[in-house]
């Protein structure tokens, strides 16, 4: 394996990060003041609007979509491979909001390949060329409050087929962006037919979040932090009707779309992980090296060079493990990589939760306030860990890859030196 960025990767790259130094670090201190003065839940700071639309003048926009292996009219994606990628969505990471204004953020650029990769001609044209442009917002309606949603088998939400119509009746919650004000559809996932076998009995749709039956009921805080206006909601489908022709796919092909949504969702989350890791070690360090106690600079104590050494090669680690699974990605597809992907996304926020408490214990008490924004990358870096999947269903992914190694095999095929 080569992680070696080609010309394109770099070329891109140099262009995200000289945005981002000419226009998007400067703007964080207005972006918090205008976000401090309007209603988040139905409005976004003006300089965010502003940024937005110098990228998309710029050219960068909607580069998250890998090559494409079949056409579409509405869009041709640049063609980054997720190794090319990879360091480029970590410069995005760096900033909460870096991600959006480039028009890659979860979970708009899962729905978006779902779209692009399986959607029909009339669901593109009405949800996804919006969507592209930056003019609306979506949602993935998954997660259930009332089942253990980590094992997508047991969710309850009902799609029955009436006439020309779909009838949806669930509860979901930790559907992150559902109140955003531009929020325009959700994709659901329910159930179509509870009897068939039991991986085709699930099926995604496509819902206008303005459908009648359809209520946002309350946000969720994560660590008393609200995301807004992004956030992450509670939502009840009461009778809601939507056309036939709203289905992704087919009936009982809802597995088959998330295996193929998630894969690249999950990585780019840990691509994010590895900028938020970086920016806690930085804060870390710089805060340690400005202060003294017990004479001599903190960071010069033995505590905290073992945790600064042992941050950095943790950092250095997950990156690699990064690049591997998106190498395997982009050489042997999001199937065969789905150990590397179960792996990777298990450390990465593991690590980076690691790093950021640290650089918390580092700050004192003002690692825990507003005034340094760790408190706020720690709660947006543990949800990770559930978000996509929680830690424990990846770990069994690849603890079940590992066992099927050693199928049929028993001590005396063991070559060590070893009894």
């Amino acid at each position: 394996m080569h992680f070696e960025q080609s010309k394109k990767s770099i070329e891109w790259m140099e262009r995200v990060r000289t945005f981002m130094d000419e226009h998007i670090y400067p703007a964080i201190p207005l972006y918090h003041q205008q976000a401090a003065s309007i209603d988040r839940w139905k409005e976004t700071p003006p300089i965010f609007e502003e940024l937005k639309s110098k990228a998309r003048a710029e050219g960068l926009w909607n580069i998250f979509m890998p090559p494409s292996d079949h056409d579409d009219e509405f869009f041709t994606s640049i063609g980054l491979t997720n190794v090319e990628y990879a360091p480029i969505a970590e410069l995005m990471g760096r900033v909460s909001f870096g991600s959006e204004v480039f028009n890659c953020m979860a979970p708009d650029t899962g729905n978006f390949e779902v779209l692009h990769r399986y959607g029909t001609k009339d669901q593109k044209k009405r949800f996804m060329v919006p969507l592209m442009n930056g003019e609306t917002r979506s949602a993935f309606l998954m997660t259930e409050p009332k089942v253990a949603s980590s094992d997508a088998r047991n969710i309850r939400t009902e799609i029955r087929r009436e006439g020309d119509e779909y009838v949806i009746n669930g509860h979901k919650w930790w559907s992150s962006g559902a109140g955003h004000p531009h929020c325009a559809f959700f994709i659901v996932m329910g159930k179509t037919d509870p009897n068939a076998e039991t991986y085709r009995q699930q099926s995604m749709i496509l819902v206008p979040s303005d459908a009648p039956g359809v209520a946002v009921v309350r946000h969720l805080n994560v660590f008393g932090f609200d995301h807004a206006p992004h956030g992450h909601f509670e939502v009840i489908l009461d009778n809601v009707r939507v056309p036939v022709e709203n289905l992704i796919l087919g009936e009982g092909r809802g597995f088959e779309i998330a295996q193929g949504r998630l894969g690249p969702g999950r990585i780019h989350h840990c691509m994010r992980n590895i900028a938020s890791a970086e920016v806690a070690l930085e804060k870390m360090c710089i805060r340690l090296m400005s202060r003294e106690a017990f004479g001599k600079k903190i960071n010069e104590h033995s505590v905290w060079e073992e945790r600064i050494a042992h941050a950095r090669i943790d950092i250095e680690m997950v990156r690699l493990l990064c690049m591997k699974a998106a190498y395997m990605m982009d050489t042997v597809g999001n199937k065969a990589a789905r150990g590397e992907i179960a792996m990777i996304k298990v450390v990465a926020p593991q690590v980076a939760q690691r790093i950021i408490d640290l650089a918390i214990q580092a700050h004192g008490g003002g690692g825990v306030s507003q005034d340094f924004g760790l408190a706020e990358l720690y709660a947006n870096t543990r949800i990770v860990r559930l978000t996509d999947g929680p830690d424990e269903v990846h770990c069994r992914t690849v603890a079940k890859l590992e066992c099927r190694k050693y199928e049929g095999r028993d001590y005396a095929s063991i070559k060590a030196y070893s009894k």
